[in-house]
């Protein structure tokens, strides 16, 4: 029997893991470490990057709104509309904090990406 694939623009969630982020300017800025979703209404809250450090030392991880990422099939990765300075300022987890996160927390990320909420 032949199987046909069709094609919806739909991936799961661990082959996200690890595309890598670039800026308009084509520079590298990360890679995708995880996505985080909202149980009750299933809604992708946002992609979390790591950015920065060595090895390791000094890494932070941003939540990006899904909708600042554009998926580039040319750089096989995701594009944002942001420099690193941008990044720098922008809302950052250590490591361990990566779960602990409330509606004010995302508010924050939201309002900094000037996105509206999903749950708004």
């Amino acid at each position: 029997m032949k199987t046909t694939t069709l094609s919806t623009g739909a991936i799961p969630a661990k082959r996200v893991n690890g595309t890598e982020v670039y800026n308009t300017a084509g520079e590298h800025l990360g890679e995708i470490e995880d996505i985080m979703i909202d149980k009750p209404s299933g809604e992708v809250v946002y992609a979390i990057m790591s950015f920065g450090g060595f090895l390791g030392i000094g890494e932070k991880f941003h939540p990006l709104p899904w909708q600042v990422l554009h998926y580039d099939t040319t750089k096989d990765g995701y594009v944002v509309d942001l420099n690193k300075d941008q990044l720098r300022k922008a809302p950052a987890y250590e490591r361990d904090e990566l779960s602990d996160n409330d509606t004010v927390w995302r508010g924050k990320v939201f309002d900094y990406y000037k996105q509206p909420p999903y749950w708004g």
